[in-house]
């Protein structure tokens, strides 16, 4: 299949070169740039865990020297990913999660509050995107235990898509578009808006993580959408 890819650097050219592996004609278009946020201060803690949503957060703990600092603490994972990233960076009591918000969530509820013990007093510190999908702090907040935020990274839009996406796209020549975030969605249908590729754009199949991901699809029109089952790159490549 001739596929267009959206996520960011480097997880585009990863995914890309896997898709090529299994025999797909694969075109790059990043649509979002990760950013660090600059003068980041976490605040004196003491805190009872990290939360890491994203491997992102992960490269902010290595870029601004934290590790120190944090790899004693417990340090709850999103998923798999995240988790190798999380060790490579000197992290030694890594919990995973099963690759979403939620299962983040249960996670950390069972293993902090679990077997009827009393909450912690001290804050798990969550090292989060500008965008997300979710609030720690909300989500947690049920079962009593608190949270700090601190926003240490961001992703900025790309405005326009490259060269060879916008005319392979032009010419009916992507056969599938695989999405990632919601907000790499809304990134690549306002690209295609300021590229004036009308239906060109949502006139291919897309492949969405999650339902999330496919809502701004869904709005804009697009009739041939597919979400994988698990929000995870084999559940997404199974789609093909």
């Amino acid at each position: 299949m001739r596929l267009l890819v959206t996520r960011p650097e480097p997880e585009s050219a990863r995914t890309a070169a896997a898709l090529r592996q299994r025999g797909h004609a694969v075109i790059e278009a990043p649509m979002l740039r990760i950013a660090p946020v600059p003068d980041v201060v976490l605040g004196p803690g003491p805190w009872v865990a990290v939360a890491l949503t994203s491997i992102n957060a992960v490269a902010a703990v290595t870029a601004n020297h934290w590790a120190e600092a944090l790899a004693g603490l417990p340090a709850f994972a999103v998923g798999d990913r995240t988790a190798a990233a999380a060790r490579a960076a000197g992290f030694v009591d890594i919990r995973v999660a099963e690759g979403e918000i939620g299962s983040l969530v249960r996670r950390i509820t069972a293993d902090l509050t679990g077997a009827d013990r009393t909450p912690p007093r001290d804050p798990v510190l969550y090292l989060a995107g500008e965008d997300r999908a979710g609030d720690l702090d909300v989500l947690l907040a049920p079962v009593g235990l608190a949270v700090v935020t601190r926003v240490v990274y961001r992703a900025v839009m790309a405005p326009r898509l490259p060269d060879a996406a916008r005319a392979a796209l032009a010419a009916g020549e992507i056969d599938a578009v695989l999405h990632y975030s919601r907000r790499s969605a809304d990134a690549f249908l306002a690209a295609c808006m300021a590229d004036a590729l009308g239906d060109a754009a949502i006139r291919p199949r897309h492949l969405c993580l999650s339902e999330q991901v496919a809502g701004p699809l869904r709005t804009a029109g697009a009739a041939d959408i597919r979400v994988a089952d698990r929000p995870d790159q084999p559940a997404l490549f199974a789609l093909l």
